[in-house]
């Protein structure tokens, strides 16, 4: 039990760093409410309920990750200027979809007869 508690807090905290790093990286966007309203707002929605344990929070978390990586994915080669900033997006989405996806494969996988 306490590994899923571990996993939802991991989940909320790295969605909170990636609204952080959302919200650092378009500081200077010419289009600051658009990039705010579609990229920091959705984890910074969603850190608190994962955070305390929501399983729809760390589902839909872990759905949004994967635009997210795809988006830094994107970033990475299209902009190498941009190219730290999407390296942290794509660890910190990383991060989301292993530690959202973390009580379902223990489930899954995990050691029978205990």
């Amino acid at each position: 039990m306490a590994a899923v508690a571990a996993s939802f807090r991991v989940t909320g905290a790295t969605l909170l760093a990636l609204a952080l790093l959302y919200a650092a990286w378009f500081r200077d966007d010419r289009h600051l409410l658009a990039s705010m309203l579609v990229f920091a707002l959705p984890p910074l929605l969603l850190a608190w309920p994962a955070w305390r344990g929501g399983r729809r929070a760390a589902f839909w978390a872990g759905v949004l990750a994967l635009f997210w990586f795809s988006h830094g994915v994107m970033a990475a080669w299209s902009h190498p200027a941009q190219r730290a900033w999407a390296w942290a997006e794509i660890v910190l989405s990383l991060v989301v979809v292993v530690a959202s996806s973390w009580p379902g494969l223990r489930a899954r996988f995990g050691t029978r007869g205990r």
